[in-house]
């Protein structure tokens, strides 16, 4: 994580907050009166906000980029899935698929959503609802709408969030978030309140912060709106033999399951795959290259990554469902070692290899499946066995 570490003077942190109040007077004010947004309800979510400093990756105004940075070391696959917090989710899940079993039922059948894939996500956003969330949403959305490196995507945040007091959906006291602008059980950004919040228990009104059936509901409805698929799984643990490459892996490189079959792929239990799925596409997904486990995934995995676009937050929602409702255990492949990278070295590799003409995704220090398959490629080509993992000798390698 990029943090910026301000330590400005008190006169230099007046001047700043002396800008933050003209910033939202003259540019939220207008945007916020255009989206039907009162006076009043202006001035009693933001008339006394002062900026946190404390916020994780800010930028002074005019700048693109945080100053004086610590340097963010590149988490490896395996921390994701210490079994700590894999474990604690799925035991805790199975105790209220039980309690809810009814209603998860009746949103199954309303939105074709699995209720085990519900409780996962809840499990892993809010520990189902048992996390505090403490911080002030229009402080935080306000301060990051005035300096973070996205600073348009959170104006509309913060006029969004604006809209929801006004429309009478929450007060400005009932607006707590995480560090990032995120509300209630689901962790929702405003807009995805606006757009995917449900009312379930029947006040007329989508509570995300203390009613659980609409936030099991509304978790439902916003997998549904990205395509959940009724009736598929979300992917299957495999094998892949030696001789497919690891650059094989995307979504854009789909294949039915029944040619990923006949190349040699099967599924690591041993169990064929679901008749149903065999002349549907799949995808090759090996999030830490031959470092780690390796799945054919189905269409339903990119629909949990528009909830988090992170693969190890999809894989890790589905590993959980899978625990919750059929009690399987961990992965069958183990977690390879990683070498410990600072994301800036991993940034810079991915510069390199975007001069050389690869698509990365991106130099943002992160080795999403572009990165992933890029460097199995360059690999191939100079002669090395595709791992599709960055590693210090790779950093070094690729200039």
């Amino acid at each position: 994580m990029i943090v910026f570490m301000f330590g400005a003077s008190g006169s230099a942190h007046a001047d700043l907050q002396g800008q933050y109040e003209t910033f939202l007077e003259n540019t939220i004010w207008p945007k916020a009166r255009s989206a039907g947004v009162s006076r009043a309800t202006f001035d009693r979510a933001m008339g006394q906000k002062r900026l946190n400093t404390d916020i994780p990756g800010l930028v002074r105004p005019g700048q693109s980029t945080p100053q004086r940075i610590r340097q963010a070391e590149f988490s490896a696959p395996a921390r994701y899935f210490n079994e700590n917090n894999v474990g604690a989710i799925v035991a805790q899940g199975r105790r209220l698929a039980a309690q809810h079993a009814s209603m998860l039922a009746a949103l199954e059948r309303r939105y074709g959503v699995p209720g085990r894939i519900i409780l996962a996500i809840w499990g892993r956003e809010s520990a189902f609802g048992r996390v505090d969330i403490p911080h002030d949403a229009f402080q935080v959305l306000g301060t990051k709408a005035f300096m973070s490196t996205r600073p348009e995507l959170f104006q509309g945040e913060l006029v969004a969030a604006l809209a929801m007091v006004e429309r009478g959906m929450a007060t400005p006291d009932q607006m707590k978030s995480s560090w990032a602008g995120a509300l209630g059980q689901p962790q929702f950004l405003p807009t995805s309140y606006l757009e995917h919040a449900v009312d379930v228990d029947g006040d007329r009104r989508p509570n995300i912060w203390t009613s659980v059936p609409d936030t099991l509901g509304s978790i439902a409805a916003y997998l549904n709106h990205f395509g959940w698929q009724p009736g598929r799984d979300w992917g299957y643990e495999v094998t892949v033999p030696a001789e497919i490459s690891c650059s094989f892996e995307g979504p854009d490189q789909g294949l039915k399951i029944r040619d990923w079959e006949a190349m040699g792929i099967a599924r690591i239990s041993g169990r064929p795959f679901p008749d149903a799925e065999r002349d549907r596409e799949g995808y090759l997904l090996m999030p830490a290259g031959r470092s780690g486990p390796a799945f054919i995934v189905t269409p339903n995995f990119y629909v949990l990554k528009q909830y988090n676009e992170s693969d190890l937050y999809a894989l890790f929602v589905g590993h959980a469902a899978d625990r919750i409702e059929w009690g399987t255990g961990r992965f069958k492949a183990s977690w390879g070692r990683v070498d410990a990278l600072y994301r800036s070295e991993i940034a810079a590799m991915q510069r390199v290899l975007e001069g050389k003409g690869y698509d990365v995704g991106g130099a943002d220090g992160l080795p999403g499946f572009k990165t992933r398959r890029s460097i199995g490629d360059w690999q191939k080509r100079n002669g090395q066995a595709p791992t599709c993992f960055p590693s210090k000798a790779l950093v070094g390698a690729i200039r």
